[in-house]
């Protein structure tokens, strides 16, 4: 990014940042339902849950909540860019001297803020719960970047239905299967229990491979050609939601 956009995008990120400032509810709310299911599945359904592995079900548990959190956290920034859309508040940011780039980059940016703090939230909780963890300095920076780039990727996809949508629900319902896919995965037991053909989608999908990495960067335990997976899962990801995002903003906005 030149000066210029760095610049364009600084300002405009900010102008996003106070309206969730002047509306948190928008981050508690996020937060709400992913706690409700960490709840759900410590108090009621995990007792009767085994995963095999020698640790509390609140760690297994908590890396497939924490993924739940950012998809529930995206629809919001689908929402705000639709709004934005029919505002017509794109036309006059077009009418002013500031690069094209910076106006989605500072909804992006944004979304990446609230939902590390919607994350850190969750986590608070979990730590109420029960929720322990050796993880190094490393490994909690790891598990940031990692939680970072799932962020950024999915926000460039919810960007994608903010320029598309035709209606404020349809902005939003795209995220409704990604929040249901760590269900099918090894986010809240393992893929070994599965029937086989569950089971394969499951081993293959990109959640099972960030969940397992993120479970082990918690455990200590070493991530092993996992975490390089859910790496070229994620800038896959991110690299063709940004190219088809660019290819329809530049036809909505000439």
């Amino acid at each position: 990014m030149s000066a210029h956009v760095l610049g364009d995008t600084r300002i405009l990120t900010g102008r996003s940042l106070r309206h969730i400032l002047r509306s948190p509810d928008t981050i508690i709310t996020t937060a709400v339902t992913p706690i409700a299911l960490m709840l759900l599945f410590v108090f009621v359904l995990g007792g009767a849950i085994t995963t095999g592995a020698d640790t509390s079900y609140i760690n297994y548990l908590l890396p497939g909540i924490l993924l739940i959190t950012i998809a529930s956290g995206i629809a919001y920034t689908a929402y705000r860019l639709f709004l934005d859309m029919q505002g017509g508040i794109f036309e006059r940011f077009q009418s002013m001297p500031i690069a094209r780039s910076s106006v989605l980059w500072a909804h992006v940016l944004t979304s990446l803020a609230a939902n590390l703090v919607s994350v850190a939230l969750v986590i608070g909780v979990a730590l109420l719960l029960g929720f322990r963890t050796g993880a190094s300095v490393g490994a909690w920076v790891a598990v940031g970047g990692m939680l970072a780039l799932f962020t950024l990727a999915l926000t460039w996809v919810a960007v994608i239905a903010g320029l598309s949508a035709k209606t404020v629900d349809g902005a939003s319902a795209f995220s409704y299967p990604l929040i249901f896919l760590p269900f099918i995965s090894s986010a809240f037991v393992p893929t070994t229990s599965m029937p086989g053909p569950v089971a394969w989608f499951a081993e293959h999908q990109p959640v099972t491979s960030i969940v397992d990495t993120i479970r082990a960067l918690f455990a200590g335990t070493p991530v092993g050609s996992e975490i390089w997976v859910a790496i070229a899962w994620l800038v896959a990801i991110l690299g063709v939601a940004y190219v088809s995002t660019i290819a329809i903003y530049r036809k909505r906005i000439r």
